[in-house]
């Protein structure tokens, strides 16, 4: 049998998880034995379905037999979808619920499946969180992915639901990288209603963009503001081992919610699908957990 070849597409080059899922992509690839593409949307939608439809596309001979990939934008391209499902390439969702995988499994005689973390529940353990270092109430300064990324606006559903209802939330919205956290930061220090406001949580739906508001803040020229904010509590998510977890430790950040990579699970089933002719499950779902956990977090606040 000819070695397998797949098609991974993350959204960006940039962000830890990403950095994280490319890594546990190409490890996959060499425990089972496929030969493994990644290629980087830069977090462009359009870019990115231009970029696996090129590879449905492309001479027989040279197709991969998956595509895993991690959608940019708001949809889970269901027409490159199709059309990869019709080529008889595999087609893999990660972190993203697509309402066309039921149907496509009918007519597939490759794999097609996803496989995901609960959004709604990591924002519950964020909205939880804010509850275990706002013990008193307060205020919280929340960024979210994109607006149009349903991931992120699941984070947002799941905080607002475990929140407590004396906790006031201001949102802004970045594009899941450091710098782009730091731009939006920044942009909402020079308005006036920022400078009314008395902030006493910093929160974001990733851990990188939790870094690229600390960076906004040390910026500002006024010594007492600059410590001010650099002191209040911040949170994020991913918990990566050599990111979040350790600005855990460091002290750089109050807590985080570990979210497993799941690019590489996603090489491992797929390998296992099409040397065994296994059918996997529709949708797969892994499980985050915060860190530290919720009742440490809590007494250490008490």
């Amino acid at each position: 049998m000819a070695k397998l070849k797949f098609l991974v597409s993350l959204t960006n080059d940039d962000n830890d998880y990403q950095i994280e899922q490319r890594e546990s992509a190409e490890q996959a690839a060499r425990k089972s034995g496929v030969e493994v593409q990644i290629v980087h949307a830069q977090n462009d939608a359009i870019s990115q379905s231009t970029q696996i439809l090129k590879a449905v596309q492309a001479p027989k001979e040279l197709r991969p037999d998956a595509i895993i990939f991690e959608p940019v934008g708001g949809t889970a391209l269901p027409q490159v979808a199709r059309a990869a499902v019709s080529a008889g390439i595999g087609w893999v969702v990660l972190n993203r619920d697509a309402t066309y995988i039921e149907e496509l499994r009918k007519i597939s005689t490759a794999p097609v499946f996803t496989i995901s973390s609960d959004h709604i529940e990591i924002g519950r353990i964020q909205g939880r969180q804010m509850a275990a270092l706002l013990r008193g109430g307060g205020s919280a300064l929340y960024i979210q992915g994109p607006s149009e990324n349903s991931a992120a606006k699941e984070r947002t559903q799941g905080m607002q639901e475990t929140k407590p209802a004396n906790v006031q939330v201001t949102l802004l919205k970045a594009q899941w990288t450091q710098e782009s956290a730091q731009r939006s930061v920044r942009s909402w220090l020079k308005l006036t209603t920022s400078q009314r406001s008395a902030i006493d949580l910093v929160s974001a739906q990733d851990d990188s963009m939790a870094m690229g508001a600390r960076d906004a803040f040390k910026e500002l020229t006024n010594e007492d503001e600059r410590e001010r904010w650099l002191k209040l509590p911040f949170t994020g998510c991913d918990g990566l081992p050599k990111t979040g977890q350790a600005w855990v430790r460091s002290g750089l950040l109050a807590a985080t919610v570990f979210v497993p990579p799941n690019a590489g699970q996603a090489i491992e089933m797929l390998a296992d699908a099409i040397q065994n002719r296994n059918r996997p499950q529709e949708r797969v779902t892994t499980e985050a957990v915060s860190i530290p956990a919720l009742d440490a977090l809590t007494r250490k606040k008490t």
